[in-house]
């Protein structure tokens, strides 16, 4: 993530602020980030990843040989399955757009303009879905590459977040 960034602000992109989620991994990374740039890093706990319930923690593999076809029917129709305790499709999407909602306020509030999100993959492939106007069941096969930047545009309309892949500029 780190040598992508550094590709990213050799050509220039300048962010006004730094937002992550408070998971440890992603939290670290930008704190480090934000002090090197001089900008500010804002939490917000709605962008954290899909909670898996009695699958957090679990290798795929393990789950695949305990319950392979909650796992398979999950991995084919993610808005009707869900991980056993775990938070649906819906809940997650509703949860990471409500914190959408939150830093498009904040944005507008300090008036910024360009954001660096630090999250995961879950959240990159629910906003990239979103974008490209997807069913959420298209959802896993969504790309969320580590440490890749993904570009997105954030605009309000009708009170309503929107999310749409970004141009080059």
């Amino acid at each position: 993530m780190q040598s992508t960034v550094e590709q990213h602000l050799a050509a220039q992109v300048q962010w006004d602020v730094i937002i992550s989620s408070p998971l440890q991994r992603c939290q670290k990374f930008a704190a480090v980030l934000a002090k090197q740039l001089e900008l500010p890093l804002l939490l917000n706990a709605e962008i954290k990843e899909m909670y898996f319930g009695d699958w957090e923690g679990i290798a795929t593999q393990t789950i695949y040989e305990t319950e392979p076809e909650l796992l398979a029917n999950f991995w084919q129709y993610p808005t009707r399955y869900q991980a056993p305790n775990g938070e649906s499709l819906n809940q997650f999407q509703q949860r990471v757009m409500h914190g959408f909602d939150e830093i498009y306020m904040q944005m507008q509030q300090h008036h910024w303009n360009r954001a660096l999100v630090v999250t995961h993959g879950g959240v990159i492939k629910l906003l990239t879905c979103l974008a490209r106007h997807h069913k959420l069941d298209d959802l896993l096969s969504m790309s969320a590459e580590l440490g890749k930047l993904y570009a997105l545009n954030l605009t309000q309309i009708e009170n309503k977040i929107h999310f749409s892949e970004k141009t080059a500029t």
